[in-house]
């Protein structure tokens, strides 16, 4: 069975309050090492540390608050996420960036919160995981304008081959969920093909965007990470073992555990 890695999941979202021990138990049975949960706000970040704690040899927590979540965090949360950014078990910070499709938080308190999360996973050397939508050019200008960057990923990647090029020109990790595996994503798999193998990542963005064959089928769950690390092997013409091995020890070194 190939070694895989769910480096994008919300187990600490209301989808799986009753059956956390079982999801974990399939993504182990389906192959899977290693999964990072991840928080949007204070109370799915503490969550995703208690994961942590839970599950130690399979979770991975990162803790931060997501730029929809921004607007309506309390002032004093992001302290809360500097201390919970100590705690055992958390491998990064985030997910955090820009969200243009949404407008629950204006985009100047995006851009400040952003800011915020980049100087600490500088000042923590933990990485930082990035959420876009439909905001690619705008966090990679913002990026651009950084003295400093710490490692980072681009969760769940929809952009074209040019913005790809640039993160990847910043030194980013480029990671693809479900979206990857849809009918109509061509142009998507296209840009997967040309990404170096050693800055690829997989992800389920659980309990989201559930891939191909089981697309609409909610909620999504790490162990269904191997239909995007299929598809992509496919794209890539490479032997699934192979990709599978890779994007597994991409993530180790990401989040810091080999």
């Amino acid at each position: 069975m190939n070694p895989l890695f769910d480096t994008h999941a919300h187990l600490n979202s209301k989808d799986f309050n009753d059956n956390v021990a079982e999801v974990v138990e399939r993504a182990r049975q389906a192959g899977v090492v290693g999964i990072g949960v991840i928080g949007i706000d204070l109370a799915t970040s503490r969550r995703a540390v208690e994961l942590a704690a839970e599950f130690p040899e399979m979770i991975h927590a990162v803790v931060g608050i997501q730029p929809n979540s921004v607007a309506e965090s309390s002032a004093g949360d992001f302290a809360e996420i500097e201390k919970l950014a100590t705690a055992p078990g958390v491998r990064g910070i985030g997910e955090t960036g820009l969200d243009c499709y949404w407008d629950d938080t204006p985009i100047e308190q995006q851009q400040a919160a952003f800011d915020q999360h980049i100087d600490l996973a500088c000042r923590t050397n933990l990485p930082m995981v990035i959420h876009m939508r439909e905001s690619g050019e705008l966090i990679a200008e913002q990026l651009a304008r950084q003295t400093k960057l710490p490692a980072a990923v681009m969760h769940s990647f929809t952009g074209d081959w040019e913005l790809a090029e640039r993160c990847l020109d910043m030194g980013l990790m480029i990671s693809f969920a479900g979206m990857v595996t849809f009918k109509k994503s061509d142009d998507l798999r296209e840009v997967a093909k040309r990404v170096p193998e050693d800055r690829l990542l997989i992800e389920t963005d659980s309990p989201y965007l559930s891939p191909e064959p089981l697309r609409g089928k909610r909620p999504n769950e790490p162990a269904r990470v191997e239909h995007v690390l299929r598809c992509l092997a496919d794209a890539r013409n490479v032997p699934t073992a192979k990709l599978a091995a890779a994007t597994t020890e991409n993530a180790k070194r990401f989040f810091q555990l080999a």
